[in-house]
């Protein structure tokens, strides 16, 4: 990836692309460090010392929402938007039919209806969010009138909208994906501090802390024992987002005029992780949805409050019941996206068409039938491997006492945008006949 960064800085028209996506990269990264007026930033951050689950939300964000910058929402509410919108996609006929017949107005107005979407949910998760503080802890607002709500609420939907800009300002006119790219920033500017909380004899909160506070040592087995981990994370997952299952295919001799075609033999390649993140960050959300609602209500006598404080316990991430719901999840959703990203009866028919054949395998529904086959046992390792990665955290936790500093889903998006920008700069390069790099 190195070698393909240097090359590509070598011609001018993609140095300008890469300057440009780190210069967008630089502004995004300013407006998470702004704060929103009116907030105590000190009693919020409390609240996130002892609430895993808000310092795993935290993650995502880069630090913004223990901060809680004008990009405390920050990107996540166009990506519920966008997973909002694909799944409505598949069920409303309508969409799909703008989305498949429409053509470049179809997905622009598509596209329309994810802004609005994310606006609005922004707002809805802003609202969330400071009732959610309140409930929890005093203090959190520096005034309790109505005109501080309103520019709270309206700083974070505009905060949302603009990091919506950036995002789709890098894909159009930089390298990558600007919407994976931000989730990528944001991931990567909270690893030092998650990294060092459990190997120094003192939790810090920003870098800046490990040349200011006095005395910290390092503990070499908890060091030790995450760098295990983490290096075999990595290379499982790389591994993995690599592998690819070849399928052969035959094609017939035909003559047209004068020329012959076909008669050569292919493979049709399908990746082993054919549904990519998705499948986690669904189950993910899906388990982490209700508890984000109900900690607002573990505190008090009644039944409900009860029920609360109950869920809240039994869905602990270190308890079995919710490594258990969670890999039953994984499963679902994994099957269940493969299932939209991929139609076997559709690679048959332009098997069929292109007068090709698997060797063994009659046209028509028998292919049709080997290729879904094929599909689903992809699809059950992937869902194996998915649930081995989300509940890793859990088991080293366990195990060690240590909290993993890679979450599963945030290490396949930080190798997934990576290998993904990789070789889009490839591509660009392999179009311009770059010597330098063919050589």
């Amino acid at each position: 990836m190195l070698q393909t960064l240097r090359n590509a800085w070598k011609i001018q028209e993609l140095r300008k692309k890469i300057l440009y996506t780190l210069f967008m990269l630089l502004i995004f990264r300013l407006g998470c460090v702004i704060p929103t007026p009116f907030v105590n930033v000190t009693t919020i951050q409390s609240l996130f010392e002892t609430n895993g689950l808000l310092g795993m939300v935290d993650m995502f964000n880069g630090g913004t929402l223990s901060n809680f910058t004008i990009f405390a929402t920050g990107i996540s509410p166009y990506i519920t938007a966008s997973i909002v919108i694909q799944l409505l996609t598949v069920a409303i006929p309508a969409l799909e039919k703008l989305q498949k017949e429409g053509g470049e107005d179809g997905r622009k107005k598509i596209a329309q209806y994810t802004r609005y979407g994310a606006i609005v949910l922004s707002i809805i998760q802003s609202i969330g969010y400071i009732v959610t503080f309140s409930s929890q802890t005093t203090g959190v607002l520096t005034d309790n009138s109505w005109y501080v709500y309103i520019t709270i609420v309206l700083l974070q939907a505009a905060g949302a909208a603009f990091a919506m800009w950036i995002g789709e300002r890098i894909t159009e006119k930089g390298i990558g994906n600007g919407i994976s790219l931000l989730i990528f920033i944001n991931i990567v500017a909270r690893l030092p501090v998650q990294f060092t909380s459990d190997i120094l004899s003192e939790p810090i909160k920003t870098i800046s802390e490990l040349w200011t506070t006095p005395g910290l040592a390092v503990k070499w087995p908890a060091l030790l024992a995450l760098l295990a981990t983490s290096a075999l994370l990595l290379f499982g997952i790389v591994y993995v987002d690599l592998a690819i299952r070849r399928i052969p295919v035959q094609y017939a001799k035909r003559v047209v005029g004068r020329k012959m075609y076909g008669g050569q033999a292919t493979h049709i390649p399908f990746k082993v992780n054919n549904s990519g993140v998705m499948p986690l960050i669904f189950a993910m959300t899906l388990i982490n949805f209700p508890a984000m609602i109900l900690q607002s209500f573990t505190a008090g006598t009644g039944w409900f409050n009860r029920f609360a404080a109950g869920y809240m316990t039994a869905m602990s991430s270190t308890t079995v019941l919710y490594n258990v719901v969670l890999a039953l999840l994984v499963v679902g959703f994994t099957y269940f996206y493969s299932q939209i990203a991929f139609n076997p009866g559709d690679i048959s028919k332009n098997i069929q068409q292109n007068g090709g054949m698997i060797p063994g395998i009659r046209q028509g529904k028998p292919t049709t039938d080997y290729l879904a086959k094929i599909s689903n046992r992809l699809s059950l390792f992937s869902a194996l491997f998915f649930t081995l990665l989300a509940i890793v955290p859990s088991l080293l936790k366990a195990f060690t006492g240590l909290n993993s500093p890679f979450g599963a889903t945030s290490v396949l998006i930080l190798v997934g945008v990576a290998l993904e920008t990789s070789k889009q700069l490839e591509s660009q390069m392999l179009m311009r006949h770059y010597k330098g790099f063919l050589g």
